[in-house]
């Protein structure tokens, strides 16, 4: 898995991907944070976290799509599968490679903390740090559903868009739930919606269950993933 990681990590970072990454983050959030923020005084930085999840339903497919559908497409893959790496080590250190970066991405946090605390000497802790690990959860799983989607096709394109429509798809079951009459089933597809779990914690709500979702979710893709490449394994 160290090679793995190691590997992956080199790669984002002796390219443009995680430069372009990280700074489209920065500008995104620093845009709520100078607006709202700075601009009233406020110390509630629940608008700075809440906007992420938009900005990372864009970000994070364009960050995993090269993950596995690269390795398809040079022929690489068979090298990779044959290597005396586990698979499931394989998938967990592209996997922590792209949290690597996405944590990377995550550190604009703390200097808007120590602003907000330099300028009015207290604030919610609680609630940034719980946000905080809700935001790295909800990143994960965006990864994960990225990078088991890249390991369906040789195309990066397709990829980044697949992985977009499903996230998509999770974000928008929340309001999707109220146009549904039965309501077990509304409830069900409220459980299973990104954004009301995610915006919890934004409100300084930490929520056991969630994090336990958001786990479940990352464990979930990263097997599936582990499936796909066992299937190419034995075909080839």
């Amino acid at each position: 898995m160290g090679a793995v990681f190691r590997r992956e990590v080199r790669a984002y970072f002796t390219s443009p991907i995680a430069y372009i990454f990280i700074a489209a983050f920065y500008l995104y959030t620093g845009n709520y944070f100078v607006n709202y923020n700075m601009a009233y005084g406020s110390t509630d930085l629940s608008y700075a976290f809440s906007s992420a999840f938009v900005i990372m339903m864009i970000l994070l497919p364009l960050l995993t799509m090269r993950l596995m559908s690269e390795e398809k497409k040079q022929r690489t893959d068979q090298c990779l599968l044959t290597a005396p790496v586990s698979l499931g080590g394989i998938v967990a250190g592209k996997f922590f490679a792209a949290v690597c970066v996405f944590l990377c991405a995550m550190a604009i946090y703390v200097p808007y903390v120590i602003v907000l605390y330099t300028i009015a000497g207290s604030v919610e802790w609680a609630a940034i740090i719980g946000t905080m690990i809700a935001l790295l959860l909800l990143g994960a799983s965006f990864i994960s559903i990225g990078i088991f989607v890249s390991s369906l096709t040789e195309s990066q394109v397709v990829a980044a868009i697949l992985s977009f429509a499903i996230i998509m798809f999770f974000y928008m079951l929340d309001m999707l739930a109220g146009m549904v009459s039965n309501e077990t089933v509304s409830n069900i597809m409220v459980s299973l919606g990104f954004y009301s779990r995610y915006n919890e914690f934004t409100t300084g709500i930490f929520d056991l269950s969630s994090v336990i979702y958001f786990l479940s979710t990352i464990f979930v893709f990263n097997f599936l993933t582990v499936r796909v490449l066992e299937k190419r394994r034995w075909a080839d």
